[in-house]
Formats: C-alpha cells, structure tokens, sequence
C-alpha cells in the first residue's frame, strides 16, 4: 500500500491529524475540514470518508480496512482501538424507500426524504468483513460484529453479534481491557 507522507496528509486540511498517522493514497476524503483523526491511526486503500455536517472523528489506534466507507450526514465517531475490517460501510444518513418520497442524491433535496443519525463505535469494536452499519447505531464498548452482518440497532457492551439482521450469539471476553492500559493514549487535542 502506498502512503500519503506526512505533509501531504497535513496539506489535505483535516480539522485534526495525530502522529504516526498511515492513509493510502488510494483513499478518498470529502468534507476534510470535518474530520478528526487521532495518532497511530491507519486508512487502507479505495476507502471513502465522506463527512457531512456531524463530520467524522476518529480515535486513536484504529484501523479502516481496504474498500471500507464511512458516509453521511449524521456524526460518526470511532473510539480509540476499533478496528473495522475490509468492505464494511458505515452509514449516517439513509434514503426513505417507502415511495412516499424519490430518492438519490441527483434528484432536488425538497422531493427526497433523507434521514441522519449518529453512529457511534465505543472503544476496542471489531467489525468484520462486508458488514452494513446503519444511521443512529451504538455499537458500546468491546463489541464485536460478525462478517456480513447487519446492524440495525444499538449492540451492548461485550456482545458479539451476527446475521442479517445482526443479534447477539456469544459474549465477548474482556481481557483486552487489561491489555489496552499497556498502551499509553495521545493527549486529547483541543480543535
């Protein structure tokens, strides 16, 4: 994977960028001035981080797997050490297809019925391959997502949920909460 050196990532104009920060230079970014991205930070290659209005923030010590896309309008956010896997889309915003409005984004914002909402991934979230994230979703604290799955409603802390819909399977151990206070944290930076 080629990388963008650290100037070019500067001269992209982020509203934040963190150390040893890794993004190829095969991603592509839309609303830069909304997006946050924290240290020890890697975006794999053909990745979309399109920021609306909420803008993106981004923790520190995550991973965006190749081809993945963070889109939409509503607030994004990915705490410190989530990792989400190749091809996995997280949404923020969200046609209306009932029919009682049209639909795409070429059509005049008066005739459509788009709706945001937040998207939240709390500390050390897992998401696998190929798996939709829709708008207004909590996945809390050491969730993990099986690949291919659809998360349509918030995830509780520690579960591991799969399927389409998604539900929960399994309990996640949290012995990766020990681990993480091995890893000191980059101060939080003001805007």
């Amino acid at each position: 994977m080629g990388t963008l050196t650290r100037h070019q990532i500067l001269c992209l104009g982020f509203a934040e960028v963190g150390e040893e920060v890794l993004i190829s230079d095969k991603a592509s970014f839309y609303g830069h001035e909304r997006i946050r991205i924290g240290s020890h930070v890697r975006i794999d290659d053909f990745c979309v981080v399109s920021a609306g209005v909420g803008g993106i923030e981004i923790g520190s010590y995550v991973h965006i797997g190749i081809q993945s896309s963070l889109i939409g309008a509503g607030r994004i956010t990915l705490d410190h050490f989530c990792n989400i896997s190749s091809r996995v889309s997280i949404f923020s915003s969200n046609d209306d297809y009932s029919g009682l409005t049209m639909t795409n984004p070429m059509v005049p914002p008066d005739l459509r019925g788009v709706t945001h909402a937040p998207v939240a991934l709390h500390r050390h979230v897992i998401v696998g391959s190929g798996s939709v994230i829709l708008p207004g979703v909590t996945l809390e604290v050491g969730v993990a997502v099986g690949a291919l799955s659809l998360i349509r409603r918030d995830c509780s802390a520690f579960g591991i949920y799969s399927g389409n819909p998604a539900r929960r399977i399994a309990e996640r151990k949290q012995n990766l909460l020990e681990l993480a206070k091995q890893i000191e944290l980059p101060p939080t930076r003001k805007p």
